[in-house]
């Protein structure tokens, strides 16, 4: 049986919305966009251990708005860092004993922004990384091996992205020693673990990132159909 941890990122900023609150914390549709993202991740895993990263300043508003929306999720909350990759290395600190442990053996990170990733994607993904030692959704059909560390082959990648637990912690506690920071999460685990390649698993037309004003309105849409 999987034992994963979902750490999904939300401690970025509005700037590039055109709005002085980050993205996630928008209504879409009757509930916020992060609290769509994190149901979906429950419902692929009820037994999951949830974690959501956010800016220290959202802190009050955050809890305000699980309570309210998501009140039967148990998530628990870390700060998050200056970058994406940051924010990763807190999220697994977090989780390091479970990981050290063996309760947790696979870790998918995910864009809190990515409201509608289907439970089906997050399977996948889960059960790929700990078969393979990493999975990442693509618009590549077949699986096949990527490397992401080098533009030969031209993928466009979502999130969630899946690794074992205890080689993608070790990558970013030496990348944390090293002063390392990968473009995602993909590319700091093949730094540190070359032999691991993420496999491509078929990505989802409809997980698209919210990112500007426009997206909102595409997901409202795609939510009504």
């Amino acid at each position: 049986k999987l034992r994963p941890a979902i750490v999904l990122l939300a401690a970025g900023s509005g700037s590039r919305f055109g709005h002085s609150t980050n993205k996630v914390w928008l209504p879409l549709s009757g509930k916020t966009v992060i609290c769509r993202t994190i149901s979906n991740a429950h419902q692929a895993f009820p037994d999951a251990r949830l974690l959501l990263v956010i800016n220290p300043d959202d802190e009050a508003m955050a809890r305000d708005i699980l309570a309210k929306e998501i009140p039967n999720i148990n998530i628990e909350i870390t700060y998050g860092g200056t970058s994406r990759h940051g924010s990763e290395y807190q999220a697994l600190m977090h989780l390091k004993n479970d990981i050290q442990s063996g309760a947790i053996d696979v870790v998918l990170i995910h864009d809190g922004a990515r409201p509608l990733a289907s439970p089906d994607l997050y399977k996948k993904i889960a059960e790929m990384a700990v078969e393979k030692g990493g999975a990442i959704p693509t618009t590549t059909i077949n699986p096949v091996e990527i490397d992401l560390n080098h533009d030969t082959q031209i993928v466009r990648v979502q999130t969630p992205q899946g690794f074992r637990a205890k080689e993608l912690l070790t990558a970013y506690e030496k990348a944390e020693a090293d002063g390392f920071i990968g473009t995602d999460t993909g590319a700091c685990v093949e730094a540190y673990f070359p032999e691991i390649k993420a496999f491509a698993v078929e990505a989802e037309v409809s997980n698209l990132k919210i990112t500007y004003a426009q997206d909102l309105q595409l997901a409202e849409a795609l939510l009504k159909l």
